[in-house]
Order: structure tokens, then C-alpha cells, then sequence
């Protein structure tokens, strides 16, 4: 029987405070916060962006200063690669029981991210190259190597990145793009003049893109 998502919306019992809105279409978009955001900072955008797709949004677990993240970093642009290993491990193991949990397909989850968790996205394709269907990094760079080389065999991942963004330096973003080509993806890197920061074309981007790349 599946859980009522209404009773358990927010709840910690899966190993992450989350919240989960089911949705129609069956597929189901992972919603991946930024720094100091939680698991209703992207709700009303995935929502409008994926309109019949269910909502999976977990809140970090790492607090940096009090504000909730994904992994650890050393300083901005450094990150603690032994806590992003293992909190990637968590939070794919949260994403296939949440699957059970809420009867949603596992097969059928592309992710949605924002800064740290456009980061925590591109790791979980890096190093659990079974659990996503694709994702949008939205200011993402290259997290870390991976310890063995992913297979991502033609998933769909967008990349959106800002020309000014101060966190994001152009060959860093070029080189998560290209590590994620070298494992098979079928990588779309779309440029703005913005920082880190998004336009609201670029919003409307991750929309179009989510739904020309939905499995039907």
C-alpha cells in the first residue's frame, strides 16, 4: 500500500526531512536546494516547471553557519570529498526508499538542482550512475573524479551556467560538463551573462528542457 504523502510530508523517517507532492505523469523530479535553502525552497518552481510530475525534496543534512547543505566544504569553491562520497550514498539510498515508501517508479527520477545541490546532483550522476534518469545543474562545477568511471549511456543533463557567477568558473563548469560527456551523457550547456544568480529565461528553460526530455 502506498504511504499518504500528506501524513508524512516533512517527515524524517526515510533518513532525510523532506517533503513529497505526488503527481500524475509518472515521472518524478528530485528537488536539490542550495545553500541555507530546505525542502520547500523549490516546491512551487518544480511545480511550475514539471506541472503533472511527482515532487521528491529532501533538506540537507550538513549545517554550515546554521544554514542546511547538502556536503561539507573546506572554503568556497573546496569541497570535503570523503562527506560528499558519503552523503551522495545517503541521499541515493534515501531516493530508492522514498521510491518504495510513495510507490513512485525509481527508474523515472531526473533531479533538479540548485548551487550545492546542482552539486550534490552532478555527484550522485558521478558516482551512482543508475539512480537518475538525467538532471538540471543549475550553477554547477565539477564536484570531484569519480573513483571508477560512470556510464551514463545518453541521459539527459542540462547545464546552466552564468558567465559572472563568482562560485563558477567557466573551466570548472566546462569540466563537469566535459567528464559528464567522457561518461556518455548527453550534456546541454546553456550560457547567461549572469552570476550566480538565475534569469528568469533560464528558469524557463529547465521547463522546456524537462519536458522534452520526459520519458513517456
Amino acid at each position: 500500500m502506498k504511504a499518504d504523502p500528506s501524513r508524512h510530508a516533512g517527515n524524517e523517517d526515510l533518513g532525510f526531512l523532506h517533503r513529497f507532492e505526488p503527481g500524475t505523469s509518472g515521472d518524478t523530479v528530485l528537488l536539490l536546494h542550495g545553500t541555507g535553502g530546505d525542502e520547500g525552497d523549490l516546491l512551487s518552481i518544480g511545480r511550475r516547471l514539471a506541472p503533472h510530475a511527482s515532487l521528491l525534496s529532501p533538506r540537507g543534512k550538513v549545517l554550515e553557519n546554521g544554514m542546511p547543505r547538502f556536503f561539507r566544504r573546506l572554503e568556497i569553491g573546496v569541497f570535503d570529498e570523503a562527506d560528499l562520497v558519503r552523503r551522495a550514498g545517503e541521499l541515493g539510498r534515501f531516493v530508492r526508499s522514498a521510491a518504495r515508501h510513495y510507490g513512485f517508479d525509481a527508474g523515472r527520477v531526473r533531479a533538479l538542482g540548485y548551487s550545492n545541490g546542482a552539486n550534490m546532483a552532478a555527484a550522485l550522476l558521478l558516482l551512482d550512475d543508475s539512480l537518475l534518469e538525467g538532471a538540471a545543474l543549475l550553477r554547477a562545477i565539477l564536484p570531484l573524479e569519480p573513483p571508477r568511471p560512470p556510464h551514463l549511456s545518453g541521459k539527459p543533463v542540462l547545464i546552466a551556467a552564468g558567465r559572472r557567477d563568482p562560485y563558477a568558473s567557466a573551466e570548472r563548469v566546462e569540466a563537469l560538463a566535459d567528464r559528464l560527456r567522457r561518461a556518455g551523457a548527453s550534456v546541454d550547456l546553456q550560457w547567461s551573462m549572469r552570476g550566480h544568480d538565475l534569469d528568469p529565461t533560464e528558469v524557463d528553460a529547465v521547463g522546456e528542457w524537462l519536458e522534452a526530455t520526459r520519458t513517456v
